[in-house]
């Protein structure tokens, strides 16, 4: 983007679902035309979300694992630790980027962060996201109100998978989901997460305040 905004990026480690959602819609509800764009990286505790057109009947078997019924686009997704949650709250008309370029940034920030890793990936137009060999490595799910986006992506990087065989991914029956670790023997969460950031940074602004 050709103008310098300020981009605070927090680092909220583990935090519960819930919370986090209800303080990206009060942080959006709130901000002004000043107030600066954020990215939060996180992680969260096992839970299952489905978007505000979600379906219940791809939660095939959730067991114990939390259902939180959510704001974002898209169906039924799994988060857990040792996936990488990115949120991202920014201002789309400062940035003069509408939803479906907002999208796409993100994807191919994601693509061009596996590839460093030696991992080829792609898009799909017609099921956002980013696959390798056809299984989902990240998905996208997000909401815009008043021109300003919150909710984003979540990378799999090091995690139990075995939660995403209990829904239909995204609502995708039989889709087969995968995460770095497959490709990358000793990929560490941390280096990741620092990579991304870099490369998220980049994309969204000139200038960034980090608080951690």
């Amino acid at each position: 983007m050709s103008t310098a905004l300020p981009l605070i990026v927090r680092h909220l480690e583990e935090a519960d679902y819930h919370d986090t959602w209800q303080k990206m819609r009060a942080f959006t509800h709130s901000r002004q035309p000043d107030t600066a764009d954020e990215i939060w990286f996180l992680q969260h505790p096992p839970v299952y979300t489905l978007g505000k057109n979600g379906k219940a009947e791809h939660l095939l078997n959730p067991a114990e694992v939390p259902v939180v019924n959510v704001d974002r686009g898209g169906q039924v997704t799994y988060h857990g630790p040792g996936q990488i949650v990115v949120y991202t709250l920014l201002d789309l008309n400062r940035l003069k980027i509408g939803v479906r370029g907002l999208v796409t940034i993100i994807e191919q920030t994601l693509i061009e962060l596996l590839a460093g890793y030696g991992v080829e990936a792609s898009a799909k137009r017609e099921a956002p996201g980013v696959y390798v060999n056809g299984a989902k490595i990240a998905a996208l799910g997000l909401r815009v109100r008043k021109g300003c986006s919150f909710h984003g992506l979540a990378l799999n990087v090091d995690m139990d998978l075995e939660p995403f065989s209990r829904i239909n991914p995204c609502g995708y029956e039989g889709l087969e989901v995968t995460q770095l670790k497959k490709f990358v023997d000793d990929v560490q969460i941390s280096d990741v997460i620092e990579n991304l950031q870099q490369r998220l940074v980049e994309k969204f602004s000139i200038n960034k305040l980090d608080h951690e």
